[in-house]
């Protein structure tokens, strides 16, 4: 068929290749079509011995080479040449219901050299010219007498004599065709075919280039001629190395098995081909053509025209192997022949290159979708799956979930692939940090085939995007009368963080518990705190006035970090009330609800020198601490109460019986505080500015022994325990509260928890002590000093 087959004469040898896309899914054979044998079927014995190649180029074509001095090459006055070849083509392996597709070949070649040698692929060749002047009988008798394997030389026949580091060795044409070799003369020239690596054969090194050499003499005898011809032929077998960018091909300028007289040398040109084709001007095709006194080089840059890149996968490694076929032909003259034509034809592979493939993130985070450009691969690659996340998907199931993949081509003839996915895909990985940001994490793993051969390759990357798209809720609070209010939005509670009171979380518990009230509409979550309820702090207390502010703190779900207190403060006014404070100090505003009215500044507790603060006519303000003023202690289940009594100093007058005569009314108030009775006690400690200071010692730092009333975690203290720090293990002399101290990483500091409650029934215990490095007890960098006691 049209475009099946294309043919080309290049020197002294026929090319013919084959399209391989006619050959899909089918099988092949070629046949040499013998003249008076008929079709021989090509195998790779009848190719080394015949000169015939049959390869492959570097696209996967057929191709098949024949020297024009073959077996069954059809030989015209060593000028025309011609060659038929089947083609038989079937869908079995069998070969059976074969198609044969008859094909002959053409080649006018004249200009012979006195020597040509041709070192191909399988076969080394050498052919010589014979049109020698006659030799008389009595030379003959002469050269007979010098070389005695001419003396029982065969009448009219020619022998072959190999020299190699066995010895010497002669045998018949017919004998040397049993050996692999081809030994046949033409109208003007003898010629001889050698196997690479046959056992006549010999391995030298010229210049670092191993050549595999058959050295051999042709003979022929006539009554009054005896006509030997030197048949050696030598060719490269390696020569070739590679960088990561380049391969270079190196053949020796003389080999010496064929230049005896080195001096005589003279190279008259050189010149260089590939897949059959001469280079004229190898530098506008990047090639580089070189040669000096020992060398000819032919260095070609990898991936350049006239080659071809295929991607392959070693080790799970995803790589390209660069392969391109070459020729080199160089003629010289020497004092022994007047021409010789070398010429040698080498397909060439690089080993396998490592190509790392590049992720590039492209991502344009106000679109909101991670875009990603994956490459650089050849034509020969193609994508077959994506993973995301840990879900397989194939192409067609990806675009369904709504993702984007296309190729993209490069300017280097790569290609790449381009993946578009929504940052709001359940499959992308979604990670609050920061303040207000979220981290987008994509987990890919790509699956591609690779190379004719269809090699599963797989690669997986990770990309981010960090950005700003939360919106931290801004609460309101409000006052009335009686209460504290705060307005907070609800987007995002409980998905970024949750809201607490003090250490405890704000749930329904803690609501319900501590004497809340809370509603949620479809925005806000509305809390109403009554002014005395359990969390009210009281900033300040006054005669008739009260200062109170209540804290809630917006903390990340997972690490707990205080991003916002929101805080809701007003100044109530309130005729009658009692605050009990953690650090043990009551402050009461009491009413007067008598009949006659009473003058309040005669009001007491039970210490009777302990008066109020402030009074008017209706009311007056106490201010003392649990320890003072007579003020009792008793425990009630978990609960210490602490106990004191207003009463009023009534006027009396004065009489002659026993009993007391006065017009004042009696006047008693009960007044009770109640604290937990399991409470703890946190003592700070945190690394203090030393900038004004020498700079410390590695591992060392301040220490300030502060209350815990400074930190957003509140932990009510114990009203009756006071800790301090001492200077030193007499525990004489004290630190000041909030005094910052220097203490180097194996120095001991010396802490000192005291019960001051005089109670028989209070016990102190030191149950948990550690070390933060910041001002956050919940920090996650904590030291353990004692746990569980």
């Amino acid at each position: 068929p049209p475009g099946f087959v294309e043919s080309s004469c290049h020197s002294r040898i026929f090319w013919m290749k084959l399209n391989k896309l006619f050959l899909q899914g089918k099988f092949f054979q070629l046949e040499i079509n013998d003249p008076y044998a008929g079709p021989v079927l090509l195998d790779e014995k009848l190719a080394s011995r015949c000169g015939y190649v049959l390869s492959e180029d570097v696209w996967g074509n057929p191709i098949f080479r024949a020297s024009v001095l073959g077996c069954h090459v059809a030989n015209e006055a060593d000028e025309l040449f011609s060659l038929t070849v089947n083609i038989r083509v079937s869908s079995f392996p069998s070969m059976r219901a074969a198609v044969t597709y008859i094909y002959p070949m053409y080649c006018s070649y004249s200009s012979w050299a006195p020597r040509e040698i041709v070192c191909e692929e399988n076969y080394m060749e050498v052919s010589v010219k014979t049109d020698v002047p006659a030799v008389s009988n009595d030379y003959t008798v002469a050269w007979m007498s010098a070389l005695p394997e001419t003396q029982n030389l065969a009448y009219q026949l020619w022998q072959l004599m190999f020299v190699s580091p066995s010895g010497r060795k002669r045998i018949m044409v017919s004998d040397a065709a049993k050996l692999g070799y081809s030994f046949n003369n033409t109208l003007s020239r003898v010629y001889l075919r050698a196997p690479y690596h046959s056992n006549e054969s010999d391995f030298s090194t010229v210049g670092g280039v191993n050549m595999n050499m058959v050295t051999s003499t042709s003979m022929y005898r006539q009554r009054w001629l005896l006509l030997l011809i030197d048949t050696t032929v030598s060719c490269p077998v390696d020569g070739t190395s590679f960088t990561d960018t380049t391969l270079t091909w190196t053949v020796p300028s003389i080999i010496p098995t064929l230049v005896l007289q080195e001096s005589t040398f003279l190279s008259k040109s050189i010149s260089m081909g590939v897949n059959g084709q001469v280079i004229a001007k190898p530098q506008e095709k990047n090639y580089l053509l070189e040669h000096n006194n020992t060398h000819i080089g032919i260095t070609i840059p990898i991936g350049a025209e006239g080659g071809k890149l295929k991607s392959s996968v070693s080790g799970g490694v995803y790589g390209v192997i660069y392969s391109i076929d070459l020729f080199l032909e160089h003629t010289w003259t020497d004092a022994d022949w007047q021409t010789t034509k070398y010429t040698v034809i080498k397909p060439i592979v690089t080993p396998f290159i490592p190509q790392i493939p590049t992720v590039i993130n492209n991502t344009l985070p106000e679109e909101r979708i991670f875009n990603v450009a994956f490459g650089h691969f050849l034509p020969d690659v193609s994508l077959v799956s994506i993973t995301v996340g840990n879900v397989p998907f194939t192409l067609r199931q990806a675009q369904h979930q709504g993702y984007k993949i296309y190729e993209t081509p490069f300017s280097n003839t790569t290609k790449g692939f381009i993946l578009e996915v929504p940052f709001d895909d359940p499959y992308v990985l979604k990670e609050y940090v920061n303040k207000n940001e979220t981290k987008y994490t994509l987990l890919l793993n790509y699956t591609l085939s690779v190379g004719p051969e269809m090699t599963l390759y797989h690669h997986s990357a990770e990309l981010e995007c960090i950005i700003a798209d939360i919106e931290l809720p801004e609460a309101v609070g409000y006052c009335d009368k009686e209460n504290l209010y705060l307005a907070i939005p609800i987007l995002g509670l409980h998905q970024y963080w949750n809201l607490y009171i003090g250490n405890k979380l704000l749930n329904r518990h803690t609501v319900l518990t501590n004497g809340y009230f809370a509603a949620t509409n479809s925005t806000h979550l509305i809390l109403q705190i009554p002014l005395f309820a359990i969390g009210v702090i009281y900033e300040e207390v006054s005669f008739q006035k009260i200062k109170a502010r209540f804290d809630v703190a917006l903390r990340k779900v997972r690490t707990l970090e205080t991003l916002e207190i929101f805080s809701t403060r007003c100044n109530f006014n309130s005729s009658a009330f009692i605050v009990c404070h953690p650090d043990g100090t009551i402050m009461i505003s009491a009413q007067m609800k008598t009949i006659p009215a009473i003058d309040m500044s005669k009001t007491k507790l039970r210490d009777s020198s302990c008066k109020p603060k402030e009074y008017n006519k209706e009311h007056a303000f106490f201010k003392f601490h649990v320890t003072t003023c007579g003020t009792s202690v008793r425990f009630e289940g978990d609960h210490i109460i602490y106990e004191n009594e207003i009463s009023y100093e009534k006027e009396t007058i004065p009489g002659r019986s026993l009993s007391t005569i006065t017009r004042d009314t009696d006047y008693r108030l009960t007044v009770l505080c109640y604290y937990q009775a399991k409470e703890t006690l946190m003592l700070g400690a945190f690394v203090g500015d030393s900038s004004a200071h020498t700079s410390p010692a590695f591992g060392s730092g301040t220490v300030v022994p502060r209350s815990n009333i400074a930190v957003y975690r509140r932990i009510r203290q114990v009203l009756n325990v006071v800790s301090r720090v001492s200077k030193d293990e007499s525990f004489l002399e004290f630190y000041e509260p909030n005094m910052a101290i220097l203490r180097r990483s194996l120095d001991p500091v010396f802490l000192e928890v005291e019960l001051k409650d005089e109670s028989p029934e209070a016990e102190l215990f030191l149950d948990n002590c550690w070390v933060t490095e910041s001002l956050d007890f919940n920090s996650t960098s904590r030291w353990n000093i004692t746990v569980d006691g």
